[in-house]
Formats: structure tokens, C-alpha cells, sequence
């Protein structure tokens, strides 16, 4: 089959699409015959070398892939060759208390697709079972590999550690990024007043597409000072972040008293400062948060299906040209999501 490889980690110029055996699966496992699979910062940080993921090389990214089921494996039930179905990224045994007590994504063993394990830059991709889940209405195989992970990511950081309760007021970083795009959707869903950031000037009115109240250019605004002033002076409830230290005090400041700021990412680096006196006097909550569970998956999927959260794709590019997207990505010259198409 073909693959993008890269055989050491470095930059996009470790990326190449060559000639690779396809997988073979187990009894609990299915072979899915790739149509799209979405990009993530994640495929960029595993291809640069993330000390604590240590992955055998070569290595194939792809965290978030719809496809065609080519192979079910004999203990596999429900599911046949020919369905169509979107993969639920994160892997998890199913056995420990962890994953019984619903919440997967501590699982001693857990592991994402395409970061531990060889991913959806393929034109084949095996997989458990139980991860392969039907496309929800009438998403193409684009829509269906744009929503996974930023939307179980999103939920978990709104609703599960958050909280969002209607009348709230959220700001949401970033509104170009794929999790920004749709958390902005599903905290206006929930009846939340939304803040988002933008780079640049063209992003606004996509911004209030999705459904902001209000939208800031950090590029020539003060993010902080813009939130306050857009709540009066109170700050907003809960921070949805994912960017890291260059937003980090602005994040910080913009919070009420009482305020909750949820992080998933660090794309600017690993590392911020933390002014303990101001934390527990306007006592806020600060939260950690990685993917979520499977249970927060198939309900975002549902609203999906449904159309009352849609997946924001950018464009879409062949899978030869993974490096080029991958480029495209860091340039933050998108909005929404980068889907390669397969086959």
C-alpha cells in the first residue's frame, strides 16, 4: 500500500510517500481502507520527536481517519465489510477500572492512533474493533475524519472539566484551530455567551459564522483588556486554551473571580509562569486536560449527525501531499481543518 513514512524524526523533509506492507489485524481488530484522514498539531510534534512518546520508526501519522471497513476480524461484532465509519483516535484496553468506570482516557494504557501507533497517512489502517464507529447522517468521508479528535477534545474541556452552564461566558482561543472552531459551536450550543481570538482581520466573519458574540484580533488587540471591556468589566467564566505561554497571561487575566481556564496544548511551548497569590485570591480553578472518552465522542457525533455541529474544514489535499499540509498548518494561514484525501 501507500503510506506517508517518516524513517527519523526532523522536519517535513522526513516525509515521504512510498510503498509500505499493509497491516494485518487480529480477531478484535478491522482493517479499514482509508478515504480521509484529518491533520492535528499532534502529527507535527510525533514527527519532530516527543521524548515521552517513544514510537518505533519508521512511523506512519493520523490521528483522525474515515474510511470503508476492507477486513472485520472473526471476534469483531456489529460491524461488516463495506460499512462506512469514522475512528474513534484514542486506544484504551477496556479492562481496567479506568475504562469501566467510563473513563478511558486514563487508561494505564492508553494511546492515540497515529502518535503511539501507526496512523491514518495510509491507504490502509488497522485498528481495534471497538475504536471503528459509523458515520454518523450523511457526512462525506471529509466531514467524518474532520471531527474526532478536536470535538472528544473539546467536550471533555467544556462540559466535563469545565462545566459550561447556559449564560455563562466563555472565551475560546484561536478560532482558526480545529478545537477552537468547534468549541466555539458547542459552548453557543449550550447556551454560553462566546468570546473567541482571531489572527487577522478575514477570520472574523468566520469566526461568527460558527456562532461567536464577539471576536478579538490579538494580532493588534489587547486580548485581556478586550475581554473585560466586552464583560464589563468581570472577565469571562471559563478560558478554553490551547495554545501555551504566548497567550498565557492574557488567558490568566481575562478569568473572573471564580474562573475556570481549561489547557490542552502547548503549540508555543512547554513552559509558563504562574503567580500563586493571584491564583487562590480570585480563586480560580485550572484545569489539564488530554482527549477524552468515548462516551463524550459518540455524543458530539450525535449533534454531528443532527447538523447542529458541523466540522470546519479548510481544504483538502491529496495524501502525496502530507509534507505540504503539514507546512500549511504551521503557517496558521488556515481556518478549520486540513483533510487528506485518500485513494
Amino acid at each position: 500500500m501507500k503510506a506517508v513514512v517518516f524513517h527519523e524524526h526532523g522536519g517535513t523533509d522526513r516525509l515521504r510517500y512510498e510503498e509500505v506492507e499493509p497491516p494485518r489485524i487480529g480477531p478484535r481488530e478491522v482493517l479499514v481502507r482509508v478515504k480521509a484522514c484529518a491533520l492535528n498539531h499532534l502529527d507535527v510534534w510525533v514527527r519532530q520527536g516527543i521524548p515521552a512518546y517513544r514510537i518505533p520508526l519508521p512511523h506512519i501519522s493520523g490521528c483522525d481517519v474515515a474510511g470503508v471497513l476492507e477486513e472485520v476480524g472473526g471476534e469483531v461484532a456489529d460491524l461488516k465489510v463495506g460499512d462506512r465509519v469514522f475512528v474513534s483516535p484514542g486506544l484504551s484496553c477496556w479492562r481496567c477500572n479506568q475504562c469501566l468506570s467510563g473513563r478511558d482516557n486514563l487508561c494505564p494504557s492508553y494511546k492515540i492512533l497515529g502518535a503511539q501507533v501507526n496512523g491514518g497517512y495510509a491507504e490502509l489502517v488497522a485498528v481495534p474493533g471497538v475504536n471503528a464507529i459509523p458515520i454518523p447522517g450523511a457526512l462525506t468521508f471529509e466531514q467524518a475524519a474532520a471531527f474526532p479528535l478536536v470535538s472528544v477534545t473539546a467536550w471533555h474541556m467544556l462540559f466535563t472539566l469545565a462545566g459550561v452552564r447556559p449564560g455563562e461566558e466563555v472565551l475560546v482561543m484561536g478560532a482558526g484551530s480545529g478545537v477552537g472552531s468547534i468549541a466555539i459551536q458547542m459552548a453557543k450550543l449550550s447556551g454560553a455567551r462566546v468570546i473567541t481570538t482571531v489572527g487577522s482581520e478575514d477570520k472574523v466573519d468566520k469566526a461568527k459564522s460558527l456562532g461567536a458574540d464577539a471576536v478579538v484580533i490579538h494580532a493588534r488587540e489587547d486580548v485581556a483588556a478586550r475581554v473585560k471591556a466586552l464583560t464589563g468589566g468581570r472577565g469571562v467564566d471559563v478560558v478554553i486554551e490551547h495554545i501555551g505561554p504566548s497567550v498565557w497571561d492574557q488567558c490568566l487575566i481575562s478569568l473572573s473571580k471564580g474562573g475556570r481556564l481549561v489547557t490542552c496544548g502547548a503549540t508555543t511551548g512547554g513552559e509558563a509562569k504562574l503567580d500563586l497569590r493571584f491564583l487562590f485570591s480570585r480563586q480560580l480553578t485550572l484545569k489539564g486536560s488530554y482527549m477524552g472518552t468515548r462516551s463524550e465522542l459518540v455524543r458530539a457525533a450525535v449533534l454531528i449527525g443532527q447538523g447542529q455541529l458541523h466540522p470546519v474544514i479548510d481544504r483538502v489535499l491529496p495524501l502525496q501531499e502530507a509534507r505540504a499540509a503539514q507546512e500549511l498548518m504551521l503557517s496558521r494561514r488556515i481556518f478549520g481543518k486540513l483533510v487528506l484525501a485518500v485513494g
